[in-house]
C-alpha cells in the first residue's frame, strides 16, 4: 500500500505549485478584457490617452503573463510524474481538454500577446485592436478547457469504466464539454478574473489620485475599472450562487461541509451565517442562522430536502459495502475476462466501485476489510467541516465588501467627484489584495472539498499517487517552493517598480517621472 505521507507530500506539493500559480491566473484573465476596452476607447476616439493607457496596463499585464505560464508548465508535467496513476487511470478523459488548450488556446494567446507588444508600429489601429481581442479570446479559451478538465474530475459525466482496460473511459465527448459543474466553474472563475484585474487597475489608480500624479490618466483608469469591477463582482455573485447550486447537485458532501450542516433538516433549510463548529462531537454547538436561503439556493425549491453529513455519511457506507462486491468481480474479471458470472454482478454494482476503492487505503484485498476499516472510509468520505465552513465564508464576505467598494467608486465616476474623497481612494487602494484571497480560498474550497478524491466518486486521491520515494518530494517540494517565491519576488519588484514610476514609464514625454524627453505632463 501507498504510504499515508507519500499521498499527504503529493497533494502538498501539487497544491502549493497550483496556488502559487493562481496568483498569477486572475490578474491574467482580467487585465486583457480591460486592454480591449481601453484600446477600443483609443480607436474610436483617437485619443492618444488611451492608447498609453493600454500600453502602460498591458506593460504590468505582460510582466504577471510570463511569470503565470512559467508556473504553469510545472503542473502539467506533474501529472506525469507525482500522479502517474491518475494519468493512466483517467488520461483519456482528462487528457482531451488540455491537448485542446494547449492546441487552440495557448497557441493563440501567445502568438497574439508577441503582436500586442511589438505591433503598435507594425499595424493599424483596427488591427492591433483585432490583436488584443484575439487575446483575450485566447486567455479565455485557455481557462474554459482547464475548467472543462476541472469540472469533469467534480462531476464525471460522459465516462464510464472499461473492465478490458482497467481504465475509465470517455463515452460522450459533448457530456464533458457541457458538463454542468464545468460551465458554472468557468463563467464564475473568469468573472472572479475579471474582478481582479479591475481591482488591480482601480488600487494603483487610486493611488496615482491620493499623490495627485497624472490625474487625467488616473481618472480614466479608475472609471473603467469601477465600471468593469462593478458588472464582474455583480457576475461573480450571482454565478457563484449558480455554482454552489451545481455542486448541491453533484457533490452534496462538499455542499454539506461548506455549510456545517450535520444532521438533514426539514426543506427549506435555513442558512447558517455563523455557527461554532465542534467537529469532535460532530455538531454545531451554536448557530446564527437566516431562516428558508439555505434550501432555496441549494435547490431552486421550497421542499426538497438538502441531506446533513450523517445522512451522507449512511448512504456512503452502504456504497462502500455495495463497493466491495464490484472490486471482489473486477478482481475475478482480471484473471477470467469471460467470466458471465463475474461480469454481471460488476455490471450490477460498479458503479460504487470508487467506494469500494476507498478501502485500499487501509487493506489490499478489499474482502478482508474489518468493520473499523469499513467505518474509517465511511469518516474519510467527508472533509474537515472548519476550514470549508470558514473558507467559504471569508470568501464571500470579501465578495461583498468589493461589490459595496465598487458600487460606491462607480456611483462617484457618475458624479465626478472621485478625486475629493480621500476615504475612497484610500480604501480602494487597501482592498487591492482581497480578490487574490477570495480566488485563492474559492479553489481551496473546490479542491479540498472534493477530497477523498482525485475523481469525485470514481478515484480516491490515495490511488493515483505515482511510487515515488519520500525523500525525492521533500526535495522537489523544497526546490519548488525555494524557486516559485524567487518567481513571486520578482513579480511583486517589477510590478511595485513599474506601477510607482507609472506611465512615465512609456517613455513618451507626457506623464511625471518621465524617462524619455520631457514635455508638459496631460492634465485632466
Amino acid at each position: 500500500m501507498i504510504s499515508n505521507e507519500l499521498v499527504d507530500l503529493s497533494r502538498l506539493q501539487f497544491a502549493v505549485t497550483a496556488m502559487y500559480h493562481f496568483l498569477f491566473v486572475p490578474l491574467t484573465i482580467g487585465m486583457v478584457w480591460i486592454l480591449v476596452i481601453m484600446e477600443s476607447v483609443y480607436v474610436m476616439t483617437g485619443n492618444v490617452i488611451w492608447k498609453d493607457m493600454t500600453r502602460f496596463w498591458g506593460k504590468l499585464f505582460g510582466i504577471n503573463f510570463a511569470l503565470g505560464v512559467t508556473t504553469g508548465i510545472t503542473m502539467e508535467f506533474q501529472f506525469g510524474t507525482n500522479w502517474a496513476y491518475y494519468s493512466h487511470y483517467v488520461g483519456d478523459i482528462f487528457g482531451a481538454p488540455l491537448a485542446i488548450e494547449g492546441l487552440m488556446a495557448f497557441f493563440l494567446e501567445s502568438t497574439m500577446i508577441g503582436l500586442f507588444f511589438f505591433g503598435w508600429n507594425r499595424l493599424s489601429r483596427n488591427q492591433h485592436l483585432m490583436v488584443t481581442v484575439l487575446m483575450a479570446v485566447g486567455t479565455n479559451l485557455s481557462a474554459l478547457w482547464i475548467l472543462i478538465a476541472n469540472g469533469w474530475m467534480q462531476n464525471p459525466v460522459g465516462s464510464e469504466f472499461s473492465y478490458l482496460t482497467m481504465r475509465m473511459e470517455m463515452t460522450d465527448f459533448w457530456a464533458v464539454l457541457f458538463n454542468p459543474d464545468a460551465q458554472a466553474k468557468f463563467v464564475h472563475t473568469v468573472s472572479a478574473g475579471y474582478v481582479t484585474g479591475a481591482m488591480f487597475v482601480l488600487s494603483i489608480s487610486s493611488w496615482y489620485l491620493l499623490k495627485k500624479r497624472d490625474v487625467a490618466f488616473a481618472q480614466r483608469s479608475f472609471r473603467v475599472a469601477a465600471a468593469f469591477g462593478l458588472a464582474s463582482v455583480c457576475s461573480v455573485i450571482v454565478l457563484g450562487d449558480e455554482s454552489g447550486y451545481t455542486v448541491g447537485e453533484a457533490q452534496q458532501t462538499k455542499l454539506a461541509a461548506m455549510e456545517a450542516m450535520w444532521e438533514t433538516r426539514p426543506a427549506p433549510a435555513g442558512l447558517a451565517l455563523l455557527a461554532g463548529i465542534n467537529e469532535a462531537e460532530q455538531k454545531n454547538d451554536w448557530e446564527v442562522e437566516i431562516p428558508w436561503v439555505m434550501g432555496i439556493l441549494g435547490t431552486r425549491s421550497l421542499s426538497k430536502e438538502i441531506p446533513g453529513i450523517h445522512e451522507i455519511k449512511a448512504k456512503n457506507r452502504e456504497r462502500i459495502v455495495q463497493g466491495i462486491k464490484a472490486v471482489s468481480a473486477l478482481e475475478t474479471l482480471r484473471a477470467n475476462r469471460e467470466d458471465a458470472t463475474a461480469k454481471q454482478k460488476f455490471e450490477r454494482y460498479k458503479a460504487d466501485l470508487g467506494f469500494g476503492l476507498l478501502l485500499r487505503k487501509y487493506v489490499l484485498d478489499v474482502k478482508q476489510a474489518t468493520p473499523a476499516m469499513i467505518e474509517q472510509a465511511v469518516n474519510d468520505t467527508v472533509p474537515r467541516v472548519l476550514p470549508m465552513f470558514w473558507g467559504f465564508r471569508i470568501m464571500v464576505g470579501l465578495g461583498f465588501a468589493m461589490l459595496v467598494l465598487f458600487g460606491l467608486a462607480f456611483y462617484s465616476t457618475i458624479r465626478t467627484s472621485y478625486q475629493q474623497k480621500p476615504w475612497l481612494l484610500k480604501w480602494s487602494l487597501w482592498m487591492l489584495p482581497a480578490p487574490w484571497v477570495a480566488c485563492e480560498l474559492g479553489w481551496f474550497v473546490a479542491e479540498y472539498g472534493r477530497q477523498p478524491w482525485t475523481i469525485y466518486g470514481v478515484l480516491p486521491t490515495h490511488m493515483s499517487v505515482s511510487t515515488l520515494s519520500v525523500g525525492n518530494l521533500y526535495g522537489s517540494l523544497a526546490g519548488f517552493v525555494g524557486f516559485y517565491t524567487v518567481l513571486l519576488v520578482v513579480e511583486m519588484f517589477l510590478m511595485f517598480k513599474f506601477a510607482r514610476m507609472g506611465p512615465g514609464s512609456l517613455g513618451t514625454g507626457r506623464y511625471q517621472n518621465d524617462i524619455g524627453s520631457h514635455t508638459p505632463a496631460l492634465t485632466a
